[in-house]
Formats: C-alpha cells, sequence, structure tokens
C-alpha cells in the first residue's frame, strides 16, 4: 500500500512529494512493516495543499530532502506490486523525484490501481477513499487530514474489500507445533477417535426368484431395444 501528499497536482510545474507512507502486505495480510517520511521540498506550501495535508514549509524544513532517503525508500519498495488509490498521480510524483536524481522511473505496470478497481465494481459511485470506507463500514474517524500512513493503513482494508474482503473461514488452520498445539499461541487442536464396528459386505446378487421374475419380465417385452427392435 502505497500513498503520498505533495505541495499540489501538477509536478511539472514544480510541485513536489512531502509525504510518503507505505505498508507491507502479504498474502493481503498486513506485516507490520511500514515506511513513513515526510520531505523537506525546499519550496513553499502552496495554501490549497496545506487546507488537505495541514504540512506546512516550516514543518517541512527541518525534515530531510527526498533524495536523501531515495536508496531507503527504493529498498522498501522492491519489486513488489504497488497498491495506490489513483495511482497514476502517486505515481507521477515518484518518477519525476527519480528523475530529478537522474534515476530510472518505476514502470507504470507496477501499480495497481484502486480507483479503477472500484470504478470497475461499482460503476456510477463515489470511489473516493472516504466514500469506499463508508460503503465497507471501515472506520476512518481519525481522517480529519490527508496524512500518507494512515491513508494506506485505510487503503489496505479498502483493498481487501474490493478484492472480495477477509475469508477467514477459507484461509488453512494455524501450523501445529510438535507437541500438537496450535502455533502462535492458538488453542490447542483436539482430535477425537471414533471405534467402528466392522461389518462384512453385504451381497447384492439377486436371489434364484428375483432373477426368474425378471426373465419372465423381459419375456413380455415385444421387439426389445437391446435386439435392434423398438419396445412396445
Amino acid at each position: 500500500m502505497l500513498d503520498t501528499e505533495t505541495t499540489g497536482l501538477d509536478p511539472e510545474t514544480g510541485d513536489r512529494v512531502v509525504e510518503i507512507g507505505c505498508l507491507e502486505l502479504i498474502n493481503h495480510v498486513p506485516t507490520g512493516r511500514t515506511l513513513h517520511h515526510y520531505f523537506n521540498p525546499e519550496r513553499d506550501m502552496p495554501e490549497e495543499a496545506f487546507r488537505v495535508h495541514g504540512l506546512s514549509a516550516e514543518f517541512l524544513s527541518g525534515h530531510p530532502t527526498f533524495g536523501v532517503l531515495v536508496d531507503e525508500v527504493m529498498e522498501f519498495l522492491g519489486d513488489a506490486t504497488l497498491v495506490i488509490h489513483n495511482a497514476s498521480f502517486d505515481m507521477k510524483f515518484l518518477n519525476k523525484e527519480l528523475q530529478l536524481l537522474g534515476r530510472a522511473p518505476i514502470p507504470m505496470d507496477r501499480a495497481l490501481d484502486t480507483v479503477a478497481l472500484a470504478r470497475r465494481k461499482y460503476p456510477g459511485a463515489q470511489v473516493s477513499l472516504d466514500a469506499l470506507c463508508r460503503r465497507f463500514e471501515i472506520d476512518n474517524s481519525n481522517r480529519s487530514l490527508h496524512g500518507a500512513l494512515i491513508d494506506a493503513d485505510l487503503l489496505a482494508s479498502v483493498y481487501l474489500e474490493l478484492i472480495g474482503g477477509r475469508q477467514p473461514d477459507l484461509m488453512a488452520p494455524p501450523a501445529e507445533d510438535s507437541k500438537g498445539g496450535a502455533a502462535a499461541g492458538g488453542a490447542p487442536k483436539t482430535v477425537e477417535k471414533i471405534e467402528r464396528v466392522y461389518r462384512e459386505p453385504r451381497p447384492h446378487a439377486p436371489s434364484a426368484e428375483e432373477a426368474a421374475a425378471h426373465a419372465a419380465f423381459l419375456e413380455r417385452i415385444k421387439n426389445p431395444i437391446w435386439s435392434g427392435g423398438a419396445a412396445e
């Protein structure tokens, strides 16, 4: 899960990334690994952007630039799929920062856009992060302002709902330890042994009377289909 905050809408006119938040999922389950940094954009903060995320130029001036932390960011991202809400926005900003540092861009095909995913699933409906949180009854009460790591965390819950939701009944049971107990502090698994009484197989061959009755019935059928004729 990845989210950024910026100084504006267009990196080609000088807008910069000021915050990044990432949260790792493996097999759709959060691992607890996160990445969160503020960046000094080395420019002013427009009032419109400040109203969105509340990050002032004064606050950001005490943080490193993107270039100082770029190696840490790229190492965290690795070659993973990047799940992003409105991916084209965040990707163009990240790739502009990389371009300014003389680095190769991140290919767009690494990004999975949850806005596009939501529009396909709910055509005509609102697909903002807040709207999807309301749809899926995800608590976003701590989102009075946009924040990259908060939004990445909410996006993880939204993404899981968009791809079908959490289905714990379909997940494999916890692995057992060598003593038969569940791993990771789960309850021990109890296996009940059931004694079954052995019974000889029942015969299914017809009796002599049944065979004679069946033969007599067949004699009454004129032109049977098994002799090439049509039954009457």
